[in-house]
């Protein structure tokens, strides 16, 4: 940015989670450490307000609210969820930062349990150049029309505005997971999505299914392995050995992760077996984490977890192949043993295709498919659309937007999914539905792809 159109301002950003009420009044409190905080500054407070909102018409907390002759300074409480947004905008010379870092002292003082989840400093109105000055991108979205312009950043770039048109146009989206993307810890950016309604069913393997849960309980006991590439099978031996099993650079702890989800999965298996219910995995899943039963033992955030997400918003969810996932392993087990009597207690595949064809015929909203990986999670869902033209006869519409996000070059010896042009020729997509293919690893093009879309 040249020195002749400089911004017109700074803006700090900064989400905490954690806040725990410890006085009577909590929002006059915030708006006194607030106002101490401007006091300590070169900025002029102006004027000063909190309101606290009882949870009846809007969500239980407060906002507090100080006015400085340079713009504000915010603070806004989710009591019972215990997240705090603060905020701090500055137009003149007064360091935004230095009013934040004041309050953050204080705060993290009185309230211990307070951690730090977002922090970002935005320059405002900095995007005003007419000139070839540098233009510093101030958002997700403002980065990708910047530097993703070309080649797989560039598709990237064009997939994330297409969504975002597919979804304002009021387009229904489902996305597939496949490969280790639990264990990869997508809820950090796929939970947002689906509270903020971007989400409308998700098809997935059993695998990521279960991992989200198992990371949610045993998140503590997980162990990074920064120098995967290098370990020996040996390695990988004494691993197993101490209880843990290797999904690329994460061991997952067999006896705080499985074993702590085995047992009330399994009263949930026998006492369906003996009403005579039969359920999708997800749903038992549902019923756990709804129940509360298992709060008590969350060591991740539980506003990063994926299925508790879905499971709030009751989003549909589609699981061909469970049984090939621990949870199935274990079912399975459980039926040889004779535990269990019932293999139909969890519904399976045509199960599930069934269920698929009644969303997709439910609804008359157009409707779009991200596939993240390849593999059944991606090959199920999209069959669903020549099921219903060519075996059942029915004038189903085409898939009407569709990307895939792959890093694994579709090859003849090598199959990894067929190209958006081979589905064509199946009756899966039309000629002009718009196609992507992101070739990238899902843990890198996500996060930008969903924060971009939520920027928008």
């Amino acid at each position: 940015m040249s020195e002749d159109n400089p911004p017109r301002g700074r803006h700090v950003l900064v989400d905490l989670s954690g806040y725990v009420s410890h006085v009577d009044d909590d929002g006059e409190w915030m708006l006194q450490q607030i106002r101490a905080a401007v006091a300590a500054s070169p900025a002029r407070e102006v004027h000063s307000h909190v309101e606290a909102f009882d949870g009846q018409s809007s969500p239980r907390g407060f906002a507090a609210v100080v006015l400085i002759d340079e713009s504000h300074v915010t603070a806004h409480c989710y009591s019972e969820e215990g997240l705090l947004a603060i905020d701090s905008f500055s137009c003149g010379q007064c360091d935004p930062q230095s009013i934040v870092d004041h309050l953050l002292g204080n705060l993290f003082e009185a309230i211990p349990t307070l951690e730090i989840c977002n922090s970002e400093e935005v320059s405002r109105f900095n995007s005003q150049s007419n000139d070839d000055s540098e233009v510093v991108p101030a958002g997700v979205r403002q980065l990708l029309e910047q530097h993703y312009r070309h080649f797989n950043a560039g598709v990237l770039h064009d997939a994330a505005v297409s969504l975002s048109e597919f979804l304002d146009a009021d387009g229904r989206l489902l996305i597939t997971l496949a490969g280790a993307m639990s264990t990869a810890e997508v809820g950090r950016c796929l939970a947002p999505m689906i509270r903020a309604g971007k989400i409308a069913a998700i098809c997935t393997t059993g695998a990521n299914l279960e991992e989200d849960v198992f990371n949610l309980v045993a998140h503590d006991h997980y162990v990074r392995i920064p120098d995967w590439r290098t370990l020996s099978a040996k390695d990988d031996e004494a691993l197993r050995a101490e209880g843990y099993n290797r999904v690329t650079d994460t061991a997952i702890p067999e006896e705080q992760a499985i074993r702590k989800l085995e047992a009330p999965i399994l009263s949930a298996w026998k006492a369906a077996e003996a009403s005579g219910e039969s359920k999708f995995p997800h749903r038992f899943l549902y019923d756990i984490l709804l129940s509360g039963e298992l709060d008590d033992s969350y060591q991740a955030q539980a506003r990063n977890s994926w299925l508790l997400a879905a499971a709030e918003a009751e989003l549909p969810i589609f699981t061909p192949g469970w049984e090939d996932s621990t949870l199935g392993n274990i079912f399975a087990a459980r039926i040889i043993d004779g535990t269990l009597a019932k293999s139909s207690t969890v519904k399976g595949g045509i199960e599930a295709m069934l269920a698929l064809a009644e969303w997709y015929r439910g609804d008359e909203r157009p409707a779009g498919l991200l596939q993240i990986g390849g593999g059944i999670a991606g090959d199920f869902p999209i069959c669903v659309v020549p099921m219903l033209r060519q075996d059942l006869g029915q004038d189903a519409e085409l898939w009407s937007w569709f990307a895939q996000i792959s890093e694994a070059t579709t090859s003849y010896g090598g199959y990894s999914g067929a190209t958006p042009e081979e589905k064509i020729s199946w009756g899966k997509l039309a000629v002009d539905t718009p196609k992507f293919v992101i070739e990238s690893d899902a843990t890198i093009v996500l996060p930008l792809l969903f924060a971009a879309i939520l920027d928008w």
